[in-house]
Order: structure tokens, then sequence, then C-alpha cells
């Protein structure tokens, strides 16, 4: 009897979690450095808090975002542990240029793009930029639309509350 409810507890446990990240879309979306399809809910990590920040090639803001973030982010994941996550909301004619834009600024993070903009719809944004924070166990936590220099520190405080949760 105690075998049984503790499997019943652990499946519990276990069904709570992964219907948490159930509520995030399927969507699939490309891996621009493996040219790898993948689908967006696999790609976010349940131990981790998630920042995602949706982009296109011709968004200056969205450059701009991103360009100031990966200068700071070596130093905030050594304060908190979190991922960063960048999605192209391009077309495909301009897959390559999305692509090749995120190589020429030596990327390391990983940077997706959602060609037929399913992912766009599925979490219901008109623009970009826009930035996803998804908490541990894949439950969205908040978002922010547009981008002013400075927002990004905004965003990393977010972060850094979400993992001392």
């Amino acid at each position: 009897m105690k075998k049984l409810l503790s499997a019943l507890v652990f499946s519990t446990i276990a069904f709570g979690a992964q219907a948490q990240k159930d509520g995030l879309p399927s969507d699939d979306i490309r891996d621009l450095a493996t040219n790898q399809t993948v689908s967006f809910k696999d790609i976010i990590a349940d131990d981790s808090v998630n920042v995602i920040s949706f982009w296109a090639t011709w968004c200056v803001p969205c450059k701009a975002e991103i360009k100031n973030i990966a200068k700071k982010l070596d130093g905030w994941k050594k304060e908190v542990p979190f991922r960063y996550i960048t999605i192209s909301i391009d077309e495909a004619r301009a897959e390559n240029m999305a692509r090749t834009f995120a190589a020429n600024q030596g990327w390391t993070f990983p940077h997706y793009i959602d060609v037929k903009a399913d992912l766009k719809r599925a979490l219901n944004f008109q623009s970009v930029p826009y930035t996803l924070i998804i908490g541990k166990g894949g439950k969205i936590a908040g978002s922010h639309i547009g981008y002013q220099e400075g927002n990004e520190d905004k965003v990393f405080e977010e972060v850094k509350e979400l993992v001392k949760k």
C-alpha cells in the first residue's frame, strides 16, 4: 500500500509539472544554427527561467535589444542561472538573412526562426520586439512589447526574482 501511495504521489507531481509546460504552444520552429525543426515547448527548460526575445531582421529596436543583452549576458549568468533564446519572426525568404545576421553577431545563445508565424499567432502578439519570460516548470511569467535602452535591465530584475522562487 505504501508503494502504491508513493507511486501515486510521484505521478501526480510529474503530471502537474508536465501539465504546466503543456500549456505552452507546440508549434514548430527552426534552429538557425543547425537547420533542425523543433517544437517550441521542447526548447524550454523546465528547471530554469527562460527569456525569449522575438525579433526580425528589419527591426532596429530588436537588434539593439539583443545586442545589449548579449553584452551583459555572461555577467548576468554568473549572477543567476537562466536561459536566453531568440526567435526571428522573419518569413521564409528572409531566413538566410536572419541566419547570417546571427552568425555575424557571434551569437552563442540558441536562435530560431518562426517562418510560418504559427508560434507568433499561438502566443498572440502582433509586433516585435516581444520578450517572453517563462518561469521554472514552463509557466509564462511575463512579457514585454517594445524596447527602450535599459529595458533589458528590468527584464533581468524579473529573472532574478523568478530564479529565487
